[in-house]
């Protein structure tokens, strides 16, 4: 069984979360890989409402991205997830990234939703099946999977806690849909047996939120759980790794 954590943040561009930092907490808590998104600081500037993007902007969210890409090259068990952000830089798909990270909160900028980009970038993620790890405000999180993306792969972190919260998510219908996976990153433990229990565990993936969450404490909370077997290495580690290997990669 490999154990990944599906929700750790890395970047050394404006703020100081190298892999070296993050690589002996794994190493530690036994867990073999992990999911890696750059941190949000250095995607966009979170606490302007009227951020506008521009050069500087898009070369530091480029730098960003591949710093990951870099790691996967020289470490094994490390899947790079793109940040996607307003330049909807299509051409970065070709890249050998293993997820894409959808991110904002409400009182934050926003998504130009509108521009014909978004859409352009939003197809072609769908096509590749690059599963999607979608962090948005309740209303924008359902419009995306029922209208924007309703064939894409979806992980809604957290169980649903900053996307609106598990019960709304569940009310609207959005844990029922086959292609929506959920991330047990700083989630409550009833909403990770509610989840199971009603949806089951295929969709269910361990992940941290380092540096807001420490990898070793979350996992212990997985397995606490006290999961069948087979059930417990789909969560911590099968889950997850059967999306990446359904990634369409285009030549």
């Amino acid at each position: 069984m490999q154990i990944i954590d599906s929700h750790i943040h890395c970047g050394i561009q404006n703020v100081d979360l190298p892999f070296e930092v993050i690589s002996p907490l794994l190493e530690d808590s036994g867990i073999d890989g992990a999911c890696l998104y750059a941190p949000v600081e250095d995607i966009y500037d979170r606490h302007n409402p009227n951020f506008q993007d521009n050069r500087e902007w898009i070369g530091t969210r480029h730098a960003a991205n591949r710093y990951l890409l870099d790691l996967a090259t020289r470490t094994k068990s490390i899947f790079p997830y793109l940040f996607v952000w307003n330049d909807f830089a299509i051409e970065e798909l070709d890249q050998k990234y293993c997820g894409i990270k959808w991110h904002r909160h409400s009182n934050e900028p926003v998504y130009h939703y509108q521009d014909p980009r978004c859409g352009k970038i939003i197809h072609e993620i769908t096509e590749r099946r690059l599963p999607v790890v979608l962090e948005e405000s309740f209303a924008n999180t359902c419009w995306f999977i029922e209208q924007l993306a309703p064939e894409a792969v979806i992980i809604i972190p957290h169980l649903g806690a900053l996307n609106g919260s598990y019960p709304a998510l569940e009310k609207s219908g959005i844990w029922q849909r086959s292609n929506t996976y959920a991330d047990t990153a700083l989630a409550p433990m009833d909403h990770m047996r509610h989840f199971i229990q009603h949806y089951g565990p295929e969709r269910l993936l361990f992940g941290s939120d380092f540096p807001f969450g420490a990898p070793g404490h979350e996992l212990r909370k997985v397995e606490a759980l006290n999961l069948a077997g087979t059930d417990l290495d789909k969560v911590l580690g099968g889950n997850i790794l059967e999306l990446i290997h359904n990634i369409e990669r285009k030549e």
